[in-house]
């Protein structure tokens, strides 16, 4: 069994109330998950991407990440685009896992571990490691390569993964792949 590293809903627009509150946020997290994908690569770690499809059922990576590119934060985008041979998975709510086809690609490469990465971690980080804790997952949370738009419930998201859940919050620099 192995671990993958997966990046949330990273390839955003930004254009949305409370973005801004985001933006800086992301801003903070973006070298650390940039930071996150190449380890993974060079340690032969699997990379997941799972972005929100915001409602557009036609939906596919490279526009999700063209939007990105367009939107009001490229600088955001750009660091962390999605390399060519990485898997790619479309999602619709907040969880990872929820209609999604992550959980048969996960069984079909023996992962039992995910390195979650991405945003928001107060809605869609902590509902996907919740998710990822009842399926049998372990998981890891680098506290650092998350974003928040509340700071006080991302701290108590982040507590309660790590509480309820087992979940690894260490920084990204001590975050272990394998």
């Amino acid at each position: 069994m192995g671990s993958a590293l997966v990046v949330i809903d990273m390839l955003n627009t930004y254009d949305f109330e409370d973005a801004d509150k985001l933006v800086a946020s992301a801003e903070q997290a973006v070298p650390k998950i940039a930071e996150l994908i190449d380890r993974a690569r060079r340690e032969d770690v699997p990379v997941i991407y799972v972005n929100d499809n915001y409602g557009d059922w036609n939906s596919s990576v490279d526009e999700l990440l063209e939007n990105g590119l367009n939107g009001e934060h490229p600088e955001l985008v750009e660091p962390i685009r999605p390399p060519d041979d990485v898997s790619f998975v479309i999602k619709a709510r907040h969880s990872i896992f929820y209609g999604t086809p992550l959980e048969h690609l996960l069984a079909t490469h023996d992962i039992d571990r995910l390195v979650m990465t991405g945003q928001v971690t107060e809605q869609c980080i902590l509902y996907s490691a919740l998710d990822a804790h009842v399926r049998g997952i372990d998981v890891a949370v680098p506290a650092d390569a998350v974003a928040c738009i509340h700071e006080d419930l991302a701290e108590a998201a982040l507590r309660m993964m790590e509480t309820n859940m087992g979940a690894d919050v260490t920084p990204s620099a001590e975050c272990v792949l394998r």
